[in-house]
């Protein structure tokens, strides 16, 4: 069985305080992280937490993951960036042109997000968080494809996207050049083997994947830190 999506993970210097940020801008409930940190529950029975770990390293670079949120009309757009300011976001320049109809923001400690204008077909019927998009090359889309079992929804040039088939957030890659992580991802999956599924099998098929072993679990943290094929990290979490 392959393992499950359990949490896009942020790492935080104010865990809690991000939390609460997020948990008003998505509606989502704060819970405790078993694995340390704060979790928000997910939006439905089939999607992710969004996990936010303890890390007093200052963000440096524009993080290679962003969260796409939907709009219902110019109107439902302009309320969503408003709330988002009101809860402590602000404006973000990451080189974008006038002409551009998406909002890009970012939250309490830098981590940008767009809110995309009304009737981006790509998008329909994603719900609020429509994407999850990401820097990275084909190979990694095709990576992911197959760990997560999710298929290919779009695959032209060199951007991919996947999708659970129980729909909900697209997770996107824009292709080549890939931008610098600044020495590491602040924005990660976290992965959860499957509720019968044989842990040490499931590293093992990730890794003839194409992963690569970055860290073991020898503080015990319940996590071993693998990387796709572009290097970038994710978590295998022990148990659930």
């Amino acid at each position: 069985m392959t393992a499950h999506l359990f949490a896009i993970s942020f790492d935080a210097s104010e865990p809690l305080r991000l939390a609460q940020f997020w948990s008003g801008l998505l509606g989502r409930e704060i819970v405790d992280d078993p694995h340390e940190g704060v979790l928000l529950l997910p939006a439905n029975d089939n999607g992710y937490h969004i996990r936010f770990a303890p890390n007093p390293q200052p963000k440096v670079v524009q993080n290679r993951m962003h969260f796409d949120l939907t709009s219902s009309s110019l109107e439902d757009q302009r309320q969503t960036v408003a709330r988002a300011l009101d809860l402590g976001a602000r404006h973000a320049d990451i080189g974008q042109g006038p002409e551009i109809d998406h909002v890009v923001l970012a939250d309490p400690e830098g981590n940008e997000f767009d809110v995309i204008a009304p009737g981006n077909n790509f998008l329909a019927g994603c719900g609020f968080v429509g994407a999850l998009a990401c820097d990275g090359s084909q190979a990694v889309g095709y990576f992911w494809s197959a760990a997560l079992g999710w298929p290919l929804v779009w695959d032209q040039g060199e951007e991919t996207a996947i999708q659970s088939p129980h729909g909900g957030t697209k997770i996107s890659w824009g292709g080549p050049p890939l931008m610098p992580n600044g020495g590491r991802d602040r924005v990660r999956f976290d992965l959860a083997p499957g509720v019968d599924g044989d842990w040490q099998a499931e590293v093992d098929r990730l890794l003839s994947l194409g992963a690569t072993q970055v860290d073991t679990d020898l503080g015990g943290a319940g996590r071993l830190v693998l990387a796709d094929p572009d290097g970038q990290e994710f978590t295998v979490l022990t148990s659930r």
